[in-house]
């Protein structure tokens, strides 16, 4: 019965992460574009361009109590079989999900020479190219198939001017914009102080103007490569025979995917996903990728073991080490595991009066008074939410620490403080490299509670848009000041706050199973390095 049960739970377990996986990762597969023909309720024949994205059933019964149109209803036909059509072109013909049933439809056939695009606004695009206009010239291409190549190769070059857009913005541009608020910030605090310092001033407006002349030569960069950028234009035709004009510029990633071989196909899917991995996200996170979602997760995370494993094992020593056993350290003790049963969004709560409102809001008034009324640690940020997750981890770890302290024997650290050791050098090269894998465990226990966390988090530093990444090539580099995006919160916004809930369900399902590897991963590589100190604390050679 015991392996009957652990087999179920294992197939379970693998059973719903293939489903995530497929949910989520199909998305990225590039499908054929259909051309499909139907008509609608009042009997008028339409066309439209779409990818078949999910079939679905729905009883006769419930089809009539909604208003459904009797005569698509078949005799002695009990269930209706309706396709989820993504028809993109939202912005000229919205919605660009919609539901459609088989019997509306007269024909479906793939249609050859489309071009599918991701834009940065308005998602997706199908359609037949009609012209393309090159550096505000129209070119002579008439074939469809010619046009295409010829925009993929255009969009491509979009994509490198965008590069070094955005390597311009993100890079001198806004360190420049960074030293300009420095300088304004010691400017202030010269004044704060009453320090009537005319050489400091004088230093401080000269570095300003050259840092505004090298802004504004960057700003000049910036203008030419726009209008590079905004040169060429792309005429599309629609399966109604409507045509339409968008900029080159506004297109991501072109592709013809009715006229693509597996492997091109193959090569478009990997390359989708590592998009997915590695760009911010976009269009209300219905679009883009999540990195920033991913590295503030995992920096959160290391951040909160820093805090967490000290004052856990510095705790869980004092308790079973130094504290003399009586009412007092068992009141402790319970209070400790009572801690761990506390809900989380009381941790947020906490959090977000001490740690946010007071301890920043002093740190603000101390250390940071030019900046004031604007906050510098007095606004929730990356610091207060690893600390927070600290607090509400730390009661596992002083109770894994403790057990592991109290499986070592007593006649080890007799024999350690017999042979002249002090209690402290038995401590720290006897007992605690004993305990290491106890301490271990409960990381490692921690860090998968405080990966997928939420509801505190939500208080103290997790937005659902941050503008900049945590770590930057500005000094200090690492910014514990500032709002991040996390993987957990990511998953319900997307989920429950999107505008566009047919668009976001893929990447819910994405989301979540990318949480679940880095989880994973982070685990494994505790559990090796805790089999490895096992193995050597046991005698045995790793």
């Amino acid at each position: 019965m015991n392996a009957a049960a652990v087999g179920i739970s294992i197939t379970a377990v693998v059973g719903v992460l293939g489903l995530i996986a497929y949910q989520g990762f199909s998305h990225f597969w590039p499908s054929d574009v259909q051309l499909i023909k139907f008509n609608d309720a009042q009997g008028q024949a339409h066309e439209v361009y779409a990818e078949l994205v999910e079939l679905d059933h729905i009883s006769v019964q419930q089809f009539l109590e909604s208003s459904g149109n009797a005569k698509w209803v078949k005799p002695d036909t009990q269930v209706l079989e309706r396709w989820l059509l993504k028809t993109g072109n939202r912005r000229i013909n919205p919605p660009d999900f919609r539901w459609m049933f088989l019997n509306q439809i007269s024909s479906m056939a793939p249609q050859p020479n489309l071009l599918a695009l991701e834009r940065v606004e308005w998602g997706n695009a199908y359609g037949i190219p009609v012209g393309v206009t090159v550096n505000g010239i129209d070119t002579v291409l008439t074939e469809p198939a010619q046009l295409g190549a010829l925009l993929i190769q255009r969009v491509s070059r979009a994509a490198v001017i965008r590069t070094d857009i955005d390597a311009l913005e993100s890079g001198s541009m806004n360190h420049i914009s960074y030293r300009l608020e420095r300088l304004r910030l010691q400017q202030r605090a010269l004044q704060l102080s009453g320090d009537s310092n005319p050489q400091r001033s004088s230093e401080i407006e000269e570095e300003v103007a050259d840092l505004r002349e090298q802004y504004a030569h960057r700003n000049t960069e910036l203008r030419n490569l726009y209008k590079l950028l905004d040169q060429d234009q792309l005429t599309l035709s629609t399966a109604s025979g409507e045509l339409f004009e968008l900029k080159v510029a506004d297109i991501l990633h072109a592709w013809q995917p009715n006229d693509m071989s597996a492997w091109q196909k193959s090569a478009h899917y990997l390359g989708a996903i590592g998009r997915f991995l590695t760009k911010p996200p976009r269009e209300a996170n219905t679009e883009g990728g999540i990195f920033p979602a991913i590295f503030g997760t995992v920096l959160m995370v290391m951040l909160m073991s820093l805090f967490v494993t000290p004052f856990g094992v510095i705790a869980a020593v004092y308790l079973r080490e130094y504290a003399k056993q009586g009412a007092f350290v068992r009141f402790i003790r319970i209070a400790v595991n009572n801690l761990a049963g506390v809900p989380s969004i009381v941790y947020g709560v906490f959090g977000l009066g001490f740690f946010v409102y007071f301890l920043g809001g002093n740190i603000d008034r101390l250390f940071f008074p030019e900046s004031l009324p604007a906050p510098t640690f007095g606004t929730p940020g990356l610091m207060w939410a690893s600390l927070t997750l600290a607090l509400l981890t730390v009661p596992v770890v002083i109770v894994s620490t403790e057990e592991g302290l109290t499986r070592i024997p007593r006649s080890l650290r007799e024999g350690s403080l017999a042979l002249g050791a002090t209690k402290a050098e038995t401590l720290f090269k006897v007992i605690l490299p004993m305990a290491s894998p106890s301490i271990l465990t409960g990381v490692i226990l921690a860090v998968a509670r405080a990966a997928g966390e939420v509801a505190p988090l939500m208080l103290v530093g997790v937005v659902k848009l941050a503008p900049t990444l945590p770590i930057d090539t500005n000094f200090p580099y690492l910014h514990l000041e500032r709002k991040f995006m996390h993987l957990g919160f990511h998953i319900y916004d997307v989920g429950f706050q999107s505008p566009n809930v047919e668009a976001a369900r893929p990447l819910v399902y994405a989301t979540a199973l990318l949480l679940i590897i880095i989880i994973v991963v982070l685990n494994l590589t505790a559990i090796t390095l805790r089999g490895r100190l096992e193995r050597r604390y046991r005698g045995v050679e790793s």
